[in-house]
């Protein structure tokens, strides 16, 4: 195992939670008979206080550090996060992260057999919402016997989700973490959503969502859907810098249609690997939980009045080059907190890398991550003893 492989918290099995309730969802469903996914790393301490979740965005899952065998090259998608030393350092907290039904990894999706017809959902599946799936985790919680989450914490979709968690549970959390987030889309963000589900929608192998039928897979729908996507988490700088206008692998423009610059290669090798880990459906799924996501709707536009259940702390991170979710949405929970009273700790990274920044090994952002966690570690009693 190489150097980096013994950096992280080493191979990991994902385990699965059964639910053969009933639990009812936003939109008037319900879901029952499921299953969660989900993966662990540290060790729970003597008196269950030191547990962290982690939620996971649009295209992440449960694998959030590790790997899952020695041969293994997928890596958790927040391994340079999570880890011994780490800002989520193991050796201090027990971590957390499930794949969020409605997912394809494990958890119940339209992938999954529907029990009423023994076929896979596709398109029967409900519409899930970022409540439901805060909803879902809390029976997670319950399941493990954790009462009261140490921090939960988030990037992008994932920080709707550590913001709703203080809303809906908030004597079950005592710190948010709300990174590269928003409270809602704007109208451009759900256009870009809107284009990337048309993508896939229009596909002709999409047979109406049944295409697990077809035993096919709209693979140029998923493939443009993530190559819009993609442009998006990006910054016009760090594409300028990291491709420019220079060509692939020759010297003199073609005057055709083959990827002739680097970007349009680097597009497409994108799109075509995530057309063949992605499942279509559940790409539909997670952008409309994006879309729907507004917690201050119920309350008139009002978010420091949708907030005011909410009685953690909380870290709000931006990141300045961030085009999706700007940095003024993000004072606009900050806000929203300070209305309301709250702790809160806001910091705005100064980068260049876009709203994918959230994910990448940033000085000035580890920095204040860790000494944030530093303060969680403190602040809710954990003695070393008990955590390793």
């Amino acid at each position: 195992m190489n150097s980096k492989k013994n950096h992280s918290v080493g191979i990991i099995t994902p385990q699965t939670l059964h639910f053969d309730g009933r639990v009812q969802l936003k939109s008037g469903d319900s879901l029952e008979n499921f299953d969660v996914v989900y993966e662990s790393y540290g060790k729970l301490n003597s008196k269950n206080t030191n547990a962290i979740l982690i939620c996971h965005a649009l295209s992440g899952d449960h694998h959030a550090a590790g790997y899952h065998n020695t041969d293994d090259t997928h890596i958790g998608w927040w391994d340079n996060l999570i880890g011994p030393g780490k800002p989520i350092d193991t050796n201090r907290f027990f971590v957390i992260c499930t794949n969020n039904v409605g997912g394809f990894q494990g958890s119940t999706g339209p992938a999954s057999n529907n029990p009423s017809t023994n076929q896979p959902y596709g398109p029967d599946f409900p519409m899930v919402t970022v409540e439901d799936w805060v909803t879902v985790q809390s029976m997670v919680a319950d399941r493990l016997k954790i009462d009261v989450w140490a921090a939960v914490i988030g990037g992008s979709l994932g920080g709707m989700q550590a913001m709703q968690w203080s809303i809906d549970y908030p004597s079950r959390i005592k710190h948010s973490c709300i990174i590269a987030s928003t409270p809602k889309l704007s109208a451009q963000n759900i256009a870009f959503n809107d284009v990337a589900r048309q993508a896939i929608r229009t596909d002709s192998e999409f047979y109406d969502g049944r295409y697990y039928e077809k035993n096919t897979v709209p693979s140029r729908g998923l493939r443009v859907a993530r190559m819009l996507g993609h442009i998006t988490y990006l910054s016009d700088d760090l594409m300028a810098e990291k491709f420019g206008r220079n060509l692939r692998d020759i010297e003199n423009i073609g005057f055709n249609y083959n990827p002739e610059f680097e970007v349009e290669s680097y597009l497409r090798y994108q799109g075509d690997r995530f057309s063949q880990s992605f499942d279509a459906n559940t790409y539909l799924l997670m952008t409309k939980a994006l879309d729907y996501y507004d917690p201050a709707q119920a309350h008139g536009g009002d978010l420091s009045h949708a907030m005011a259940p909410a009685v953690c702390d909380f870290l709000v991170i931006s990141f300045t080059s961030d085009w999706r979710f700007t940095v003024e949405r993000s004072r606009e929970i900050v806000k929203a907190i300070h209305d309301n009273d709250l702790n809160v700790t806001y910091a705005e990274i100064t980068a260049t890398q876009g709203h994918d920044a959230f994910l990448l090994e940033i000085p000035d952002y580890l920095n204040v991550f860790t000494a944030y966690m530093d303060q969680v570690y403190e602040c809710t009693g954990i003695k070393s003893e008990d955590s390793l």
